[in-house]
């Protein structure tokens, strides 16, 4: 960094970005995440919220044992039971962070936690003092600061930082402030708390006014040296900062900003699509950085000026975010080892030879539809491979559709449920519509359609098609992924692995609902 400041990256789309309805990650997808992550050179990953649940505790341990360069943290209310569980989750990290936090806004202490000014002081200092016993880094998060007091937030950042937290945080929780107005908050929290010199100041900014990257930045601008965020701005709600917004506004602006990243950009667009497939959740097309039409030149005057210089419309290279890394590695004829080797190259490792084996079982199968084969598309066959070896208790068989002009499809399909295999016949207004139905007549699932959405994952008319089914039922929502050549086959697939995931318990307490 030379004598310019690191700016340190916080991710927290295992945690927060997870929060987004639907968005729900296995063990192994948030091992996945990880490692990309790591490979990105992420200072910081918060893997999850360990009490949360018992899958929540072991993707949190998962993390923790396959991470070896980032730290690995986790996340805790100021309550005992919530410390004692992340220190436990952590305990096999290589390098460990437990971030306590507790609401310091007069509505939330007034409505959410029914709890006196003091007695919530009080809370924090315990909260960061147990969370000692486990790690020397320590982060605490005054919740709802950027509604907070500014006299009480002060009080309280004092005395956690004297009780020993590291980096404090200062969340702007639902997205409520201006650049402007929370920058200033930052400056002057750096100002007026005693001890502020020992701790590093970071930011977790909210979306809801479209306004996430611009807080984060302009609290940079005024002091803060680490800043939360997610890939491609995943997150509850409107979502959050995004990483690769932060970080290239600050690659692209070394003219304004003091400090720098150590990230290696070239792995932005591949974690991004990783994240995307994952949690079925789509990258718009015009979104900065990462969005197919962020290289992309259509009026005449620019492709001219391009051509010409490329600086004249361009201001960072697609290259040095990794546009270029999807690169063609494996056909029909490549073997198990390198199917193998490429995998592990890409960050992909499976917990068995059997699933390993399911995959490649797949790899050669999409061989046969596909001649090129590309990194994202074995991204998706991990996925699928992964989300098979969870024991799933529907499964799709068989499939067959029939649509010709003029007359109203059908779809005939045979299911694996937990008593045998069951056969149904529908017709539907499409062939789509007509699968879903089909699948409807065996499960009666009772749940809504919310989104039905598809997207190429390569290039060209023989690309795989990949297809998010979203459904609710009883205020839970869930997504579904499915990936194919056939993209009525893939559509089938996304719905039962939707169905699957809306039949499995659920028992996830929401960090920021949850009582104290």
């Amino acid at each position: 960094m030379g004598s310019r400041d690191k700016l340190i990256l916080f991710d927290t789309t295992l945690r927060d970005g997870e929060q987004s309805p639907g968005a729900s990650m296995t063990r192994d997808e948030k091992v996945r995440i990880a490692k990309a992550l790591e490979r990105m050179r992420v200072d910081v990953i918060e893997a999850g919220f360990p009490i949360a649940s018992a899958g929540d505790f072991e993707a949190v341990g998962a993390v923790a044992r396959a991470v070896r360069e980032s730290i690995v943290c986790g996340l805790a209310r100021a309550v005992d039971r919530d410390i004692d569980r992340a220190g436990e989750a952590l305990k096999d990290a290589e390098r460990a962070r437990i971030h306590t936090f507790i609401a310091t806004s007069p509505i939330h202490m007034k409505m959410k936690l029914r709890m006196a000014p003091e007695q919530v002081l009080e809370q924090a200092v315990r909260s960061v003092r147990r969370a000692r016993r486990y790690t020397d880094d320590v982060e605490f998060s005054p919740e709802d600061a950027g509604r907070s007091e500014i006299d009480f937030l002060c009080r309280v950042l004092e005395a956690v930082i004297e009780a020993g937290a590291r980096t404090v945080n200062i969340p702007d929780t639902v997205g409520y402030n201006l650049p402007k107005q929370f920058g200033a908050l930052v400056r002057t929290l750096i100002e007026r708390v005693p001890n502020a010199d020992r701790a590093v100041f970071s930011v977790h900014c909210h979306n809801d006014l479209g306004l996430a990257v611009a807080n984060s930045l302009s609290a940079v601008l005024n002091g803060a040296r680490q800043v939360e965020c997610t890939i491609n701005g995943l997150g509850e709600r409107a979502g959050n900062a995004a990483l690769e917004e932060i970080v290239m506004a600050v690659r692209t602006r070394r003219d304004l900003f003091p400090c720098d990243v150590d990230l290696d950009t070239t792995q932005i667009v591949p974690t991004s699509r990783l994240v995307s497939g994952i949690t079925g959740f789509p990258i718009q097309p015009n979104k900065a950085i990462v969005g197919a039409n962020a290289f992309a030149h259509e009026s005449g005057i620019h492709q001219d000026g391009v051509l010409k210089s490329r600086e004249t419309y361009e201001i960072m290279r697609a290259q040095d975010v990794g546009w270029s890394m999807n690169r063609l590695v494996l056909g029909k004829h490549s073997g198990r080892n390198a199917f193998r080797t490429r995998l592990k190259e890409i960050g992909i490792e499976f917990e068995s030879e059997e699933v390993l084996n399911q995959a490649f079982v797949r790899f050669k199968e999409l061989a046969d539809k596909k001649h090129e084969i590309y990194d994202d598309d074995l991204q998706a066959l991990a996925t699928e491979a992964s989300l098979a070896a969870g024991n799933e208790r529907i499964q799709l068989l068989y499939l067959r559709v029939c649509s010709e002009t003029g007359e109203t499809p059908t779809a005939r399909l045979t299911l694996q449920v937990e008593d045998g295999e069951h056969q149904a016949t529908a017709s539907g207004s499409g062939p789509v519509d007509a699968s879903f139905k089909a699948i409807e007549e065996i499960v009666h699932s009772g749940t809504e359609l919310l989104l039905y959405s598809v997207n190429n994952i390569t290039t060209g008319t023989d690309s795989q098609g990949e297809v998010t089914v979203r459904l609710g039922m009883g205020g839970r929502i869930v997504n579904g992924q499915g990936a194919d050549t056939d993209i009525v086959i893939a559509s089938a697939k996304a719905y039962v692995n939707a169905l699957n995931k809306m039949i499995r318990p659920h028992e996830r307490t929401h960090p920021q609902a949850a009582d104290v």
